[in-house]
């Protein structure tokens, strides 16, 4: 859960800062680790919308023994990797057709590529 961890001890890298607390010591927070059904019923909420918002979010939470945070989170973070792969898939199909996409590029650059880019189905 959101669990935070014991005080950092003498043993640590640099003085004790408190963490989003006024104690006298470093705090850190426990990383969720979820069960495998919770993740089975998360993903399959995924695949029907990639927003979960309002009292969709407060249900799922509450059948899922998490917290609402976490549900929102877990949300949050899979949109980035589904982002993140649909980005990777986009660019190997570019690439089998041997168009390159620029890492960065100004609008000069578009206007000359604009005449030498395919249309492809993605």
């Amino acid at each position: 859960g959101l669990e935070l961890s014991h005080c950092v001890g003498a043993n640590s890298l640099g003085p004790a800062v408190p963490w989003r607390s006024g104690g006298p010591c470093k705090m850190k927070r426990v990383r969720t680790v979820f069960k495998p059904e919770q993740l089975e019923r998360l993903e399959q909420e995924f695949l029907k919308q990639q927003y979960m918002v309002g009292t969709e979010r407060v249900d799922l939470a509450a059948t899922l023994h998490l917290t609402e945070t976490q549900v929102k989170v877990w949300f949050q973070n899979r949109r980035i990797k589904w982002r993140k792969q649909s980005m990777e898939q986009k660019a190997a199909k570019l690439s089998q057709f041997g168009v390159i996409q620029p890492a960065t590029a100004d609008s000069t650059d578009i206007k000359d590529q604009e005449e030498d880019t395919v249309d492809v189905e993605l």
